[in-house]
């Protein structure tokens, strides 16, 4: 097996998937899909020894994107967690309240805009230091909030902040990454979003309604930890990736030039595959928040769980999560990334009864296997995102994408109470019962077969190169056929850790 893929490699560069793909008429594409979905069974090594292919600066920079994007998510979950006691400071209810979500998923496109060509154009590093520095003085902002008006406000401009953050995080953790490592460090990767929300809900637990402050607490303590990442990603480089990139820029002689021209030639040669990332991130992010957002709300409004009891379940489910985006991310190497992605959603569809309808405590075992599966999707997404976007514009793509994905999205938990407001349950004193249960299992077997279909359907490169040698991009955009001289040196280091592994149109 090991044979035929090093043989593979060498008869089929990932350039040539992609030129085959973009070449390729509807027809012979479609036709193509079935058969691209077998698994490829790569050989994959122990996940420790593919640990251990990286060195110390690529584990720092996978450490500071997974610190930033764990605290991105523990930074979004501090309005859901809280939905309960801004109804009551705010005098609003729980589908006004989760307004200040929306509008965060909805600005978030016009930060990984922003953000995204700023780290494409300029690097990596200051665009990410100008992201936490927003986190602190936003999240402050919302602890402060003394009316409704003023909370939607700091949400929405905090929505800008966060949108910044992901695709670049992707491109510092996983573009210089060794190729057969890329699964499980993307899977890893990842998983900072469920280590956020489990971070948020302890610390919900322990900061919200335990001080005469209220909610406020929270939002105060999220402040903080991004000075600590600031620092971090302040005594690290550039990417090697991006310093070979704008080494080609600079030797072209016009460097905003070459950029502009770079965009122009990804437009032209990538425009519907963009929107296709788009779709994909939509599904995904319907995925993630449909199962997420409104899932504490249910388990203390419609299950009665108490305060404790709701925090150990969310713990737990975070704990599937976190191990199935590691798991799956590891298993794309070997499996594929779109036959990951869809064996996941179909396990996930039949685990939602249990998810949604269990009402005493064995529904932390079904919360743990669904976020198994939600996660385990989600956790082949950074690399699968990496691979496909042009090597120009990766934080751009990637990040542009995702978060006009949310953007689609962003209505997913304000349309699932909205729904759940109409299958009311008897009420407890002074407080309105709903069956949420029932709508997050309806809403999530729509998703399921969305993604489904928009996987089984999509291209996959997986094990494409990321370096400027391989980049036909940006040799069209140069005028410089082979890239020589600026990529020499660069491209012999990268074959000599280049993994083995197959790419598929």
């Amino acid at each position: 097996m090991a044979s035929y893929n090093n043989d593979k490699m060498r008869a089929d560069s990932p350039g040539d998937d992609v030129m085959r793909d973009s070449h390729m008429g509807t027809g012979r594409y479609l036709a193509t899909r079935l058969p691209t979905l077998k698994p490829p069974m790569a050989k994959a090594p122990n996940p420790f020894k593919l640990l251990a292919m990286l060195n110390l600066q690529q584990w720092l920079f996978f450490l500071v994107a997974f610190f930033a994007w764990s605290w991105d998510a523990f930074d979004f979950f501090t309005v859901s967690l809280t939905v309960t006691e801004l109804s009551e400071q705010f005098d609003k209810s729980t589908s006004q309240i989760t307004w200040g979500i929306t509008l965060v998923l909805m600005f978030r496109s016009v930060g990984a805009i922003i953000f995204g060509i700023a780290a494409d154009r300029y690097g990596r590093k200051w665009p990410f230091i100008v992201n936490n520095i927003l986190f602190i003085i936003l999240e402050l902002g919302t602890g402060f909030c003394n009316t409704y008006d003023q909370f939607l406000a700091c949400r929405a401009l905090f929505g800008i902040a966060m949108g910044g953050l992901y695709g670049n995080a992707a491109a510092t953790a996983l573009e210089d990454c060794p190729e057969q490592a890329r699964g499980i460090v993307s899977g890893m990767l990842q998983q900072g979003y469920a280590f956020g929300y489990l971070l948020a809900t302890v610390f919900a637990r322990a900061l919200v309604g335990t001080t005469s402050h209220g909610w406020r607490p929270l939002f105060w303590f999220g402040a903080c930890p991004p000075v600590l990442i600031i620092i971090f990603r302040l005594c690290l480089p550039e990417t090697k990736s991006y310093l070979e990139r704008d080494a080609v820029r600079k030797a072209n002689g016009n460097v905003a030039g070459t950029f502009v021209a770079e965009g122009r030639v990804a437009l032209k040669k990538h425009g519907l595959l963009l929107t296709y990332l788009v779709l994909l991130m939509a599904g995904f992010n319907f995925m993630s928040h449909g199962s997420q957002d409104l899932y504490p709300q249910m388990l203390q409004n419609q299950f009665n769980f108490s305060h404790n009891a709701v925090t150990v379940t969310q713990v737990v489910a975070n704990l599937g999560a976190m191990t199935g985006g590691t798991v799956v991310g590891y298993s794309s190497q070997i499996f594929g990334r779109r036959f990951s992605i869809i064996v996941m959603c179909l396990v996930g569809g039949i685990l939602l009864y249990p998810y949604g309808f269990t009402d005493n405590k064995r529904i932390i075992a079904a919360a743990f296997f669904e976020q198994f599966c939600v996660q385990g999707a989600w956790g082949v997404i950074p690399i699968h995102l990496m691979e496909l976007s042009p090597g120009s514009f990766r934080t751009f793509v990637v990040g542009t994408s995702y978060q006009l994905g949310n953007l689609v999205s962003s209505a997913s938990s304000t349309i699932e109470s909205t729904i759940g407001e109409r299958f009311p349950l008897p009420p407890k004193g002074q407080t309105k019962r709903y069956q949420y249960g029932k709508v997050i299992a309806i809403f999530m077997a729509c998703v399921y077969v969305y993604v489904i279909l928009l996987a089984f359907f999509g291209p996959e490169y997986r094990g494409r190169h990321f370096d400027v040698a391989h980049d036909e991009d940006l040799d069209d955009a140069t005028g410089h056929r082979g890239l020589t001289g600026a990529t020499d040196n660069g491209k012999h280091d990268r074959h000599s850790s280049d993994a083995e592994g197959n790419r598929e149109v």
